[in-house]
């Protein structure tokens, strides 16, 4: 029988105090720039060049608004969970308590996809921009350091990545308010970055990069016109995962009624402006062609404005971004195997509370090798596909939840209501299954490889080991999940 957690307990739990607890220390401020930390990162500073180059061309702006559309229909779903059941733990705690346990394993092995695979992401950014701070200072490190084992003859590891990833790994052992001091200094320094970029490229701007805004279609699907619009949104999509990651904090939120929505559409918000004069400034400073397989665009982009001198100081900026990123990606997926094995579904190793700093260290330390191994040898194209598809399906999955949850239980409180539903779910689930849709064959094999590893894990240890199951809560039977949700 698949099983669903009650509301009651999820609730009860996340009002639980005390050692082998998660502290809560964030403020609605906080939330905000937590979200705009994860937000703010790879998918501006990187990912926006892969898609202009590859899919979009200068249209890449019209990709970013079609992204933020199916992130701001996910983000009223998100909001309206987070506000209802403040717990750690995010999509899979949402599904938990709509869809089952299955379901909620499902989920929970998919934002692994996610979060760990967004740190690899950004860390690799990282090292792009750190490696161009070098040769600032006529610095160089040898190619095999600074590329994946399959960017490099004869192999290779992206050093700086991992050393980054570990850095910021160790941090959070130290404490979740420390870690969000240091995010909260992070985002002011970036989001000025932005702002000061795109006010000062702007009278740079060159109208004929713009021209055609949306390049002809090459015959094959994604590559530009608007298949290509399409293609790019879904790689830009990685760029919006930061208020999603908002929502695995929830537990540590000194008021999550009110806080969870205002960070999560707040910082959605805030993002989705800056994005779209970002991408534009930076596609009209240089053509779009020039950002073919270039990890660092934006800095690439600005070296025509004259204003060489800010040159180094964009790069320290950029670099001070991305941090905050990874910080929070890994944050998150800190949270949500701490939940998945207080829940019994995985070991309890990963839901160990350090005594003085009462953080889940083991899981930081086990993410800090994980993601480490992705950032040092994975080519950054292939991990952004992994993480969009894993970003879109939990987004889907989150949508279906509200749906199910209004029909199943429609007088709960809710702080903060979906508005126009059923409207607003199923277009949220429309656009993202379009945008999986968009992405390349290859993404969706490793998505399904990895979620058939994610199976058989689930039912070898998962299920026998539930704490659902075996400690006789009241529980609520649902009906097995459809095919296809």
């Amino acid at each position: 029988m698949n099983l669903k957690k009650p509301i009651d307990v999820l609730i009860a739990e996340s009002a639980e105090s005390g050692e082998g607890t998660l502290k809560r220390t964030l403020s609605s401020t906080s939330l905000v720039a937590l979200g705009i930390g994860a937000i703010i990162g790879a998918g501006l500073f990187s990912l926006t060049g892969i898609a202009a180059a590859d899919h979009a061309g200068p249209a890449v702006t019209l990709s970013f608004v079609l992204a933020a559309v199916g992130c701001a229909f996910a983000g009223l779903c998100y909001a309206e969970f987070a506000s209802m059941i403040p717990v750690a733990g995010s999509a899979y705690t949402y599904s938990y308590a709509t869809m089952g346990e299955f379901m909620a394993w499902v989920i929970g092995w998919d934002l692994v996809l996610e979060y760990a695979l967004g740190a690899a992401t950004v860390g690799v950014s990282w090292s792009g921009y750190f490696n161009k701070l070098l040769h600032e200072f006529g610095l160089e490190m040898p190619l095999y350091l600074t590329k994946s084992f399959a960017e490099v003859d004869g192999g290779g590891i992206n050093f700086p990545a991992v050393v980054i990833v570990s850095l910021l790994s160790l941090m959070l052992i130290r404490g979740t308010k420390e870690s969000a001091s240091l995010n909260n200094i992070l985002v002011i320094v970036k989001v000025t970055v932005v702002i000061v970029f795109i006010a000062l490229g702007w009278k740079f701007i060159n109208p004929a990069n713009h021209t055609p805004y949306i390049p002809e279609n090459t015959g094959v699907k994604g590559e530009f016109g608007i298949s290509g619009i399409a293609a790019g949104a879904a790689l830009v999509f990685f760029a919006f995962i930061g208020f999603d990651a908002v929502s695995t904090a929830a537990q540590e939120a000194k008021n999550p009624q009110k806080g969870m929505p205002i960070g999560i559409l707040g910082s959605l918000v805030v993002c989705t402006i800056l994005y779209v004069l970002f991408a534009h400034v930076m596609t009209g400073l240089v053509p779009y062609s020039v950002f073919k397989g270039d990890a660092s665009p934006a800095a690439t982009a600005f070296k025509v404005t004259g204003y060489g001198w800010l040159q180094m100081g964009l790069i320290i900026a950029i670099l001070a971004g991305y941090t905050s990123v990874i910080l929070v990606m890994l944050m998150g997926q800190s949270r949500v195997f701490y939940t998945m094995s207080k829940d019994g579904l995985l070991p309890k190793f990963f839901s160990n509370i350090h005594s003085k700093f009462r953080t889940p260290f083991k899981t930081n330390l086990f993410f800090m090798v994980f993601v480490s191994i992705f950032a040092g040898f994975v080519p950054v194209t292939d991990l952004g596909h992994m993480v969009s598809i894993g970003t879109l399906f939990a987004f889907s999955l989150v949508c279906i939840g509200v749906l199910l949850l209004r029909k199943t239980d429609p007088d709960r409180p809710r702080p903060f209501r979906t508005p126009l539903v059923p409207f607003v779910p199923i277009m949220g689930v429309i656009v993202c299954v379009y945008l999986m849709s968009s992405l390349p064959i290859e993404a969706w094999i490793r998505l399904a490889i990895w979620m058939a590893l994610g199976t058989a894990i689930y039912f070898f240890y998962g299920k026998k080991n539930s704490v659902l199951r075996n400690k006789g809560k009241v529980v609520q039977p649902v009906d097995p999940p459809k095919p296809g949700l």
